[in-house]
């Protein structure tokens, strides 16, 4: 016997999620495929009559759920095998990155957004929550949620207003993601502030983010991208996918060493899916840049989104940025090779010119940009630090990420002037 979800995209019910002895299977609606608005959940997932099987299904509906140890405690909670995507959907996927949905066939699609529909949380019930968050992630199995992000660090959708922190119940869409520290790993919550900020600074409008404390406990609260205001004042969703959904590449396989994308089929893909492609294709170069500079070796194809606004596509802003180089128990490998080379230090300017080529780059501009970021990152570093926010001045943290910047920026610069 098939079981069956119903997929909602905004307010519209747009297709059909199947599960089949253990396979996924998804079909887009006859009356979805008629309308003249009609736009695909996925660039894997076209808009057509005919079924996407279990291998086309998979990538972007499991890319939707948790990772590893999350899923798993997640899976345990609602006594459902950490494997079984269909289920996970069906008890936390009421709240997803975009604005993707899932309701079953005789459930009345939420819309919601009033204030009764949040659960407002006092300081201590935040701390509390906090406390219970590595046991319960998405806080699943608590009446009224259904929640669910991607990813294997800890996190969970809330609503801010600028001074309450709250829970969105009943289809109300979240205002902001809450990430606590990462647990034993040094002050990540200033460092990927420090990241935000000096991405910011340097012109690549990354995601918004401050730091917050409450009752001394620290966290990161990051602001949705894929939220917005309607015309009647009420928080909407805005659509948006990773690379690995729309490469059709399955979140387990999202490194490049384990047969996920490289970058040039991320290049590839912007070119295909953005119109017109060529300013975001210079945002991809930077963020690639960027990240290699400040050592973000973990800026796999599921850290880098494409945001739909109306009918165009979009490089999202660039967010889940660490510099995971200053912690020495952490691989020094790069989640994708840069031309030949896994690790910077290797990092010679032919690797640089091989990267280019097969991102479809002409040199004389790429290389223009690396030296160009080289020399302007470890000043705007200084200055961001030297900023009265978050504290970056008095932070250990944000000192090693800067000798780390500094480093590599000299070296690059070196290696792409020196070397014929």
């Amino acid at each position: 016997m098939v079981r069956e979800l119903v997929v909602c995209l905004f307010s519209d019910r747009v297709g059909t999620l199947g599960l089949l002895n253990g396979r996924l299977s998804f079909r887009y609606r006859p009356d979805w495929l008629a309308r003249a608005d009609a736009v695909p959940l996925s660039v894997s997932l076209p808009l057509q009559s005919d079924l996407f099987e279990d291998q086309q299904a998979r990538p972007f509906f499991a890319g939707l759920l948790p990772e590893g140890q999350l899923r798993q405690l997640i899976a345990r909670q609602f006594n459902v095998s950490r494997q079984n995507d269909f289920g996970l959907l069906n008890a936390i996927g009421g709240e997803c990155a975009g604005a993707v949905r899932f309701i079953t066939p005789d459930s009345t699609l939420a819309v919601s957004g009033t204030d009764t529909d949040i659960a407002w949380l006092s300081d201590a019930e935040l701390i509390a929550l906090l406390d219970e968050l590595p046991a319960r992630p998405m806080m699943a199995g608590h009446e009224g949620l259904r929640l669910s992000l991607a990813g294997a660090q800890d996190k969970l959708p809330v609503i801010f207003d600028g001074r309450r922190f709250g829970l969105p119940k009943n289809g109300t869409p979240s205002s902001h993601i809450l990430k606590p520290a990462i647990l034993k790993l040094t002050d990540t919550v200033i460092n990927e502030a420090f990241c935000l900020a000096l991405a910011n600074s340097m012109g690549l409008k990354p995601a918004s983010a401050q730091i917050h404390s409450v009752m001394g406990r620290q966290f990161l609260l990051v602001e949705r991208y894929d939220r917005t205001f309607g015309a009647q004042g009420g928080r909407e969703r805005l659509h948006q996918e990773d690379f690995c959904q729309a490469l059709g590449v399955v979140p387990e396989m999202k490194y490049q060493s384990e047969g996920g994308p490289d970058l040039s089929q991320c290049f590839n893909l912007v070119r295909r899916a953005t119109r017109p492609s060529a300013p975001q294709v210079i945002r991809l170069l930077d963020c690639v840049i960027f990240n290699a500079l400040i050592g973000n070796h973990d800026a796999n194809a599921k850290n880098f989104s494409l945001l739909y606004r109306r009918d165009a596509a979009v490089l999202a802003p660039p967010y889940d940025l660490l510099s995971t180089a200053v912690y020495p128990r952490l691989t020094h490998k790069m989640a994708m090779k840069i031309g030949s080379k896994y690790k910077f230090s290797e990092l010679q300017q032919k690797h640089w010119q091989q990267f280019a080529a097969g991102a479809g780059l002409s040199w004389a501009q790429t290389r223009k940009r690396i030296l160009t970021f080289a020399e302007a990152l470890p000043l705007a570093a200084r200055q961001v630090q030297s900023s009265d926010a978050d504290s970056f001045a008095g932070s250990d943290m944000v000192e090693q990420i800067i000798s780390l910047i500094e480093q590599r920026c000299l070296l690059t610069a070196r290696r792409l002037v020196e070397q014929p």
